[in-house]
């Protein structure tokens, strides 16, 4: 903290002059602030037919894991469509979306189900994915990625978003069926790290 006291005069103005203020990166405030509890990790209520949860670690550069991220989700129902009225293919009235969860315990859990097709923007079908920001210490911005499902081949391989990361980078973007859904784990640097989008 700068002293006041010992600041160099601005003879011009007769002022001190004080050094700005250092930047703060994100969190670890981010469990505090944005804490939805379970109501966050539920995109569709318990006993949802079809409904399963993605659950996952997030780890930083160095393999450790990140014991104060935030995850957040948004997906279309399993019709294809949001609720929205900028949404071209008509509203869902009631689909939510949206998830949240923290990683206090250790990993995240989003409760969902599996999301409809979704045209891009050239009108091509979409395999199905869930969009992902990830909110960390250390990161002055978000990071985007996006969830895609192993044991959908068939439609990972025509999607045109997917078809644009590399072929030895694409697994990092694959959820993989676990006992009670999917797991995937988030690695923002180094080794398998996870790929990200710019938007």
């Amino acid at each position: 903290m700068t002293d006041p006291t010992t600041a160099e005069p601005d003879v011009a103005n007769d002022t001190a002059v004080l050094p700005g203020t250092p930047s703060q990166t994100v969190g670890p405030f981010l469990s505090i602030g944005l804490d939805w509890g379970r109501a966050g990790t539920l995109v569709v209520p318990e006993g949802t037919p079809g409904a399963f949860w993605i659950r996952g670690e997030v780890y930083d550069g160095a393999g450790d894991r990140l014991p104060d991220a935030i995850i957040e989700t948004w997906q279309a129902s399993p019709d294809g469509g949001f609720d929205h009225p900028d949404d071209p293919r008509g509203r869902t009235p009631g689909w939510r979306g949206l998830g949240r969860s923290d990683t206090r315990l250790g990993e995240y859990a989003i409760h969902t189900v599996l999301p409809g097709t979704v045209p891009a923007r050239d009108g091509r079908p979409q395999a199905p994915h869930i969009d992902v920001s990830v909110f960390a210490r250390g990161m002055l911005n978000r990071v985007v990625t996006r969830i895609y499902f192993a044991d959908h081949p068939d439609a990972n391989a025509a999607d045109p978003v997917l078809s644009t990361v590399p072929a030895d980078r694409r697994d990092t973007l694959y959820a993989t069926p676990s006992p009670d859904g999917y797991r995937f784990d988030i690695r923002l640097q180094g080794p398998g790290e996870t790929v990200f989008f710019d938007v």
